[in-house]
């Protein structure tokens, strides 16, 4: 399988270069590439950062933040963070890139992987591609500048979605929390799938980006025919499949097209579905019913419950105290 230009860059540069990349103390090999920033992350201070992770014997992507929601954390310089990416970073300033080569054999070793598989194979290398980006003092600066950054990951799926429709010269209607709609049959009228409504749908979900379907129940292809039944705005359901479900009734059909964030956001569904991916689902609400009564809790049971949550709560307070 062919590398991308990027892989294969890196694997030249570290085999030929390989005098010049460092060791941490945990064996975690990596080469810091300087940029003009002069501010040095410091235990008890707080990171934001971008990374990837790839496999070098595959053209393959693991997890990206890159152009789309970037990560943050604390600095941490305990024995936590040995032999991850995050052993380096007080090594670096801001603005500063870095490549970190971590063994499969050794992250198996440590346990930080639980063992070899079809992806994670003996012998094999996997790559952190990081990028420092700022650092924070306060934990509510923090909070401040991810709030900016998820209104900009959410601006930015709203803008792709919307040049899709319009590429496709499909007008969609925007739903309540931000998933388009694209009706093309309303449906009954008298039986719309309002929150709190069981509703029956066949559906077909793919990639905004390339089309590819990860899941459907309109054919045999994914080994499952049967309806989705579910409660509206009932939890279990990504919120933009509730969301876009309300502007139809019974026997109506569409379009739903998803912002990453109203889907799966920042976790990745295996191999079907990438992180930060926006989604579209064709579907036809077969049957829209009154949702069956919650069933009644067993007084043992919430009396059980409450014990454990109290108990937990003693135990934090415990913590706090020492």
């Amino acid at each position: 399988m062919k590398r991308t230009f990027i892989a294969a860059l890196l694997a030249i540069s570290f085999a030929a270069c390989s005098i010049n990349y460092e060791k941490a103390p945990s064996g975690l090999t990596y080469k810091i590439f300087k940029g003009n920033g002069t501010q040095k992350p410091k235990a008890g201070e707080f990171i934001k950062f971008n990374v990837e992770f790839r496999l070098m014997d595959r053209d393959s992507v693991l997890k990206s933040t890159f152009g789309s929601l970037p990560g943050y954390g604390p600095v941490d310089t305990s024995k936590r963070a040995q032999y991850s990416f995050m052993e380096i970073i007080p090594l670096m300033n801001v603005g500063d890139s870095a490549v970190v080569s971590m063994s499969i054999d050794s992250l198996k070793n440590k346990g930080m992987i639980q063992g070899y598989d079809p992806l994670f194979v003996k012998g094999q290398v996997m790559l952190a591609k990081v990028k420092l980006l700022q650092v924070f003092k306060k934990e509510g600066d923090v909070e401040a500048d991810y709030k900016k950054s998820l209104d900009d990951e959410k601006g930015n799926e709203e803008k792709a979605i919307e040049a899709y429709l319009a590429k496709h010269n499909l007008k969609g209607e925007k739903g309540k929390n931000g998933t388009y709609v694209v009706v093309e049959d309303a449906g009954d009228p008298a039986l719309k799938a309002d929150s709190g409504k069981k509703v029956s749908v066949m559906y077909r979900g793919s990639l905004l980006t390339n089309g590819y379907v990860f899941d459907t129940n309109m054919d045999t292809t994914k080994g499952h025919t049967a309806p989705l039944d579910f409660v509206v705005d009932a939890p279990g359901m990504i919120p933009g499949f509730s969301d876009g479900i309300t502007f139809f009734g019974k026997g109506g059909k569409g379009k739903l097209f998803i912002p990453a964030m109203l889907g799966y956001g920042p976790q990745a569904q295996g191999k079907e579905i990438p992180a930060f991916s926006n989604l579209i689902f064709d579907i036809e609400v077969k049957d829209v019913t009154d949702a069956p009564p919650p069933q009644p809790v067993n007084p043992k049971v919430q009396q059980m419950q409450q014990q454990m949550q109290k108990m937990h709560q003693q135990k934090q307070d415990s913590t706090k105290k020492k």
